[in-house]
């Protein structure tokens, strides 16, 4: 079920459920909770799930002053506090794999295992066709006005605000880069469809970059796997989050992505 909680004086809709070892799920950018119909019941039958909407989404209010995925991982250090919660298993998704790997990055004692859903570590990662779509902003805005305009708090009249925000941010960010990925001591997958708006070769690199990280390519989906293919993409989850151990290696992911960019 989903309750406001007090995260550092902002009220913060989250969605709780389950039991168990606690799992975050963070939304992609300009969407809400919601988009994790699909797995938060499979996920809930094993864990404690929680999926909050960050600021300026969904039913959670903007604040003042420009947005950074920065700025939005220090909120979620706060929520995994709030919720006593640590260490997490955290899930993000598009731009909310970005707010996650920072997340993991600032306060890896928080954060179990990590999950990044179509979501790459800098622009030079993005397929034409994703940087495209960060241009039409006419599209971007008809996919995302209905989804905010009736649940947030600041009324439909905001959406501009938010908007211009958001594309500030995704125009400039990821930039994190790839050898940040090297610090991560925990077990990371990274996961994309095969016709995803981040390059396989990008994703593979990040994997291989992680000291224990593996590689999962969703076929026959593009950047919303989680909704095309949820069943497989529930097995997916659950395998990683579930596995005890290190992954095995017979041939390091960090060959694999040099492999793929001899070959783009």
């Amino acid at each position: 079920m989903g309750a406001y909680l007090d995260v550092n004086g902002l009220d913060t809709w989250c969605e709780s459920r389950g039991e168990g070892d606690p799992v975050v799920l963070l939304h992609g950018g300009g969407v809400t909770a919601d988009s994790w119909f699909a797995q938060i019941p499979a996920l809930a039958a094993h864990f404690r799930v929680h999926a909050p909407e960050r600021r300026g989404h969904g039913r959670t209010r903007d604040v003042e002053g420009p947005v950074t995925s920065g700025l939005l991982a220090a909120d979620t250090v706060a929520l995994i506090e709030t919720l006593a919660a640590g260490p997490v298993h955290l899930v993000g998704w598009s731009a909310g794999a970005t707010v996650a790997l920072r997340t993991a990055l600032a306060r890896p004692d928080l954060v179990r295992r990590l999950v990044l859903i179509g979501g790459g570590v800098s622009r030079d990662g993005a397929t034409p066709e994703d940087l495209a779509v960060l241009e039409d902003t006419a599209r971007l805005e008809a996919m995302l006005r209905p989804q905010y305009e009736p649940l947030s708090p600041d009324g439909p009249g905001h959406f501009p605000v938010v908007f211009a925000k958001w594309l500030t941010m995704w125009r400039e960010e990821p930039d994190i880069g790839l050898p940040a990925l090297a610090a991560l001591p925990m077990p990371v997958l990274v996961m994309q469809g095969d016709d995803d708006g981040v390059r396989i070769c990008h994703s593979a690199a990040m994997a291989g970059t992680a000291p224990d990280g593996r590689l999962a390519v969703v076929p026959g989906t593009s950047h919303t796997a989680p909704l095309e293919k949820p069943d497989l993409v529930n097995r997916i989850l659950l395998d990683f989050l579930t596995e005890t151990g290190p992954a095995p290696r017979h041939l390091p992911l960090g060959a694999l992505a040099q492999a793929a960019r001899e070959h783009a």
